[in-house]
């Protein structure tokens, strides 16, 4: 497709970002990397944040950061929450509907990646599906109505990961208990999470409600992400690449994010993030997206096994 000038040859950039005074953002996974440079950005700007983290440890020195460099009366918090487990995500959920009366947005930041080998999380499901798609799908569920109240936005972090692999569900197999691989157990999980987007902005069309969804991904950044869970050699690896032209910073794979969660005049069935060399670097606008990801057959079966999965059925 053409590149995308809606912002202009240097793309979004967070100099269009208004006051957010009054204004509460929810992320998952922003002690680091790309979810903690997100939360500085809507700081900086007068707005509050809640982040939804596995680390209390790690959230204390993040929430201790910010302050640091905000000031003592930056309103940033964190909700203790582990996406692959689906009781820790309905306790955190209920935190936050206890305690926030507002959300305009909900931020699917948090993922795991390249699991060198398969595991499954205690409620049996592939790791980085289980995490990744089904965690997420869980949280934006109970939080819907709270979103709805605000006239809010979801936005998920997605992956250009989701061109690898079976670039569909494996329905027959959707844990890898054959032929499992971390890269495409991975592009599975990411593609899911796309599908769930994609699907519930047709629900809530169908609804009449007012939320709106956005999905983007943050190109090729500088995050902990690969050394997280990766493999040693895919560790290797991304260390090498992070030396060359193709990998940016942390703080410019947090503009797509930032920007739907913020930006007026969007297109929800499109994914944004980088649009320059590979789209994984450069200025951030409309990328290219692959009909594969909006397969609307695939797209309804998911959301069923979906709700199956994890015990909560949706109302849109």
């Amino acid at each position: 497709m053409a590149k995308d000038l809606t912002f202009g040859p240097k793309g979004w950039l967070p100099t269009r970002l208004p006051s957010l005074a009054g204004k509460t953002y929810v992320i998952t996974g922003a002690n680091a990397g790309v979810g903690f440079q997100a939360a500085r950005m809507f700081l900086s700007k007068g707005a509050s944040v809640v982040m939804l983290n596995r680390s209390a440890e790690k959230s204390q020195a993040a929430v201790a950061a910010l302050k640091a460099e905000y000031g003592a009366e930056a309103d940033v918090r964190f909700i203790r929450m582990d996406l692959s487990v689906l009781a820790s995500v309905r306790e955190a959920a209920a935190e936050v509907l206890r305690t926030e009366p507002r959300i305009d947005a909900l931020i699917c930041n948090a993922a795991i990646a390249q699991v060198p080998e398969r595991k499954l999380t205690v409620d049996g499901f592939e790791s980085q599906l289980g995490t990744n798609h089904y965690g997420h799908f869980l949280l934006c569920g109970m939080l819907f109505d709270r979103l709805e109240e605000s006239h809010g936005r979801i936005v998920v972090v997605a992956s250009l990961g989701y061109r690898m692999g079976l670039r569909t569900i494996k329905f027959d197999d959707m844990n890898w208990a054959q032929n499992y691989g971390s890269n495409k157990a991975y592009s599975q999980s990411k593609l899911a999470q796309m599908m769930f987007a994609y699907e519930l902005q047709d629900r809530i069309a169908a609804a009449g409600k007012s939320v709106r969804v956005y999905v983007c991904h943050p190109g090729s950044s500088a995050t902990s992400l690969i050394t997280t869970s990766g493999s040693p050699l895919t560790r290797a690896l991304f260390w090498a690449m992070k030396k060359t032209p193709l990998v940016q910073t942390a703080e410019q794979g947090a503009y797509p994010e930032v920007m739907c969660a913020t930006e007026s005049g969007l297109t929800e069935r499109a994914l944004y993030g980088p649009t320059g060399r590979l789209e994984v670097v450069g200025p951030v606008g409309r990328g290219s997206l692959e009909p594969h990801a909006y397969d609307k057959p695939v797209m309804e079966r998911l959301w069923t096994v979906s709700e199956e999965a994890t015990g909560f059925r949706w109302a849109v």
